[in-house]
């Protein structure tokens, strides 16, 4: 009898230890969806889903996978699309928060480690922030969401980087679902002792590289090249916000924004044939399929102060230089180059970016 009690004991403690196991412990262990995530947290800093989103942190460079250490921009996410087995960098996002009426650039904003453009970021698969690591530091956690659909996967974990000069101390979460390949989740949160934000804008950086000229709305599509047709010198041009009541809602409620290129794929993957266009290899339009890029944000959670804000440019960026020569015109004519949902902020607020090989229709609906 003794022995029994023992036995029944030792079986209420195994499984009670099991039990109080975290989530993301046997979450990890098996999974039928084909995520792109590090192997361990010395490898390359890039998560995603085969056949669609890939987000990436400096120093690596998501479009090659083995010596990726390619330096480039720092503060930024990188965003792309994996397509045939290659993963195609298609967009930034920056991280910009406004405290008492002031805005600071993610990617340009010092570093208080080096005083170098750039704030550094890492990954964590849990709240607690730990320190800059210039790898993944992370592999992502997966969980099942949807209890109605439990074969749904998704993979996430906490971006975290360093405070603002101004106060601000942001963190995200970040949310990929098997469901909606396409697409990426930010959830955005603020560190203890962060300054009050007033907003905290993701946005997508570099619309001219894919020449994003249409932007769709609720009852009408802006065409970048009329919007600034006058435009001709070398900087950001501005104009408008876009309200939350001009945004296209779709048939589940969402507010959405989506920007696509006017041209043919033939047109986009064509590239100038002169010298000064050779020495901006970089700026032509590499993959092979067109693209549309979008902002959704859940229409039971959009707040009144919800709007779109685009600026365009006529040249492809330089570096914010003051010499001209060092800047080439877009092809095709000025194109957006920023592109976000802003509202107030509130700690948990969620905006989701895609970017589809889908048509326009598709999106939309």
């Amino acid at each position: 009898m003794l022995s029994l009690i023992v036995e029944k004991i030792y079986q209420l403690i195994f499984w009670t230890s099991i039990l109080l196991l975290p989530v993301d412990f046997y979450a990890q262990e098996s999974s039928s969806v084909d995520w792109i995530r590090p192997n361990d947290e010395r490898d390359n800093a890039m998560w995603g889903i085969k056949g669609g989103i890939v987000v990436g942190l400096w120093p690596t460079s998501i479009e090659y996978k083995e010596g990726s250490f390619s330096g480039g921009p720092r503060g930024l996410f990188r965003m792309g699309l994996e397509a045939s087995g290659q993963i195609h960098m298609l967009n930034f996002i920056a991280i910009e928060p406004v405290v008492d009426g002031e805005l600071e650039f993610s990617e340009i904003s010092p570093s208080r480690v080096d005083g170098k453009w750039g704030k550094l970021m890492w990954a964590g698969d849990h709240k607690d922030p730990g320190s800059f690591y210039p790898a993944a530091g992370a592999r992502g956690v997966i969980t099942h969401p949807d209890p109605i659909n439990p074969a749904v996967e998704q993979l996430s974990f906490y971006i975290f980087l360093e405070k603002f000069l101004s106060g601000a101390h942001p963190y995200i979460k970040v949310n990929i679902r098997s469901d909606r390949p396409e697409e990426i989740g930010f959830v955005i949160y603020n560190r203890e002792g962060s300054a009050d934000m007033e907003r905290c804008v993701l946005t997508a950086t570099m619309g001219n590289y894919s020449r994003m000229r249409l932007l769709h709305l609720n009852e009408e599509i802006i065409d970048a090249r009329k919007l600034y047709q006058d435009y001709e010198d070398v900087h950001f041009i501005e104009k408008e916000e876009y309200p939350r009541k001009e945004i296209y809602r779709n048939a589940q409620g969402d507010y959405l924004a989506a920007i696509e290129t006017n041209e043919s794929f033939s047109e986009l993957a064509s590239w100038p044939q002169t010298p000064e266009y050779f020495a901006r290899q970089n700026w032509r339009y590499s993959p092979f399929f067109k693209i549309v890029q979008y902002w959704r944000k859940e229409g039971n959670q959009a707040k009144e102060s919800l709007r779109v804000r685009v600026n365009g440019r006529s040249t492809y960026w330089a570096g914010a230089s003051n010499d001209k020569s060092r800047y080439v015109k877009i092809p095709g004519g000025p194109a957006f180059e920023n592109f976000e949902m802003r509202e107030e902020y509130y700690a948990g607020q969620t905006f989701y970016f895609g970017i589809s090989r889908k048509p326009i229709e598709k999106i939309l609906e």
